[in-house]
């Protein structure tokens, strides 16, 4: 696990550390989450019961630095030319690969290939109940503090990464520049998240699972709920589940 000193960093980064560290996940498969509500240890794929489903492991990393505003996420525009969510939002991450120890080492390692971030500048200090993409990932989201935010100058990887840009976390707590879209999954409803944002002239799209990540890390780090409603009440899990019906 990447845990670094954390020398040089301001008063406040410091307390938000000593903060994030006394956070505990939920550890209860009813506390577990997914992208749209599921509970993530109790989804089967179609045809397998459901203690044999294992997801693929793929971790995040919630990058946070001190800005003239608040605490900020770096955050990444995918490349247009990537099979799947080619353009969008997400945040530094990837699948995991054997070698990695733990859920820190592959969120800093694929921070370090997709941006340039090395991973000796990053304090990881908590890590947030999983999350199940609509590819049946099991994502874990990693959240790591940058101290020193002028050593970090992104060098892009230009096959996996557009841009690179950093956006306030407490914005992910407001009614603003937001709006929601409801969807339905096998006669349930449920809510994705859109955040509108721009900065340096540029403007950004941030929804769905990136979103709804970012919702919960700026609930924890800010320790309050958004001023609005995040998600409908859990589906209930059926006992057989059609990937391809799981939406984003």
């Amino acid at each position: 696990m990447t845990n670094n000193t954390t020398d040089g960093s301001s008063s406040k980064l410091t307390a938000l550390a000593q903060q994030l560290r006394r956070y505990k996940a939920p550890s209860g498969d009813d506390d577990l989450v997914s992208e749209v509500g599921f509970v993530e240890s109790a989804t089967p794929v179609v045809n397998q019961p459901p203690q044999r489903f294992k997801p693929k492991k793929a971790a995040v990393l919630i990058c946070l630095f001190e800005g003239i505003d608040g605490f900020h996420v770096i955050l990444t525009k995918r490349s247009a030319t990537l099979s799947t969510h080619s353009g969008e939002v997400s945040l530094p991450g990837g699948k995991a690969d054997e070698d990695d120890v733990d859920d820190a080492d592959t969120a800093t390692r694929e921070a370090k290939e997709e941006i340039g971030l090395d991973p000796s500048l990053v304090n990881v200090v908590a890590f947030l109940e999983p999350f199940l993409s609509k590819h049946l990932l099991r994502v874990i989201p990693v959240i790591g503090i940058l101290s020193d935010k002028s050593a970090f100058t992104p060098t892009p990887n230009v096959a996996e990464v557009d841009d690179v840009f950093d956006a306030p976390l407490e914005m992910f707590l407001k009614d603003v520049n937001r709006r929601c879209e409801e969807r339905e999954w096998m006669g349930d409803r449920y809510l994705i998240h859109y955040f509108d944002y721009e900065t340096g002239g540029k403007k950004y799209l941030i929804w769905g699972l990136t979103a709804g990540i970012l919702i919960r890390a700026a609930s924890i780090v800010y320790q309050r709920s958004p001023a609005f409603l995040e998600q409908l009440p859990k589906f209930k899990v059926p006992g057989v589940v059609d990937k391809d019906t799981i939406m984003p």
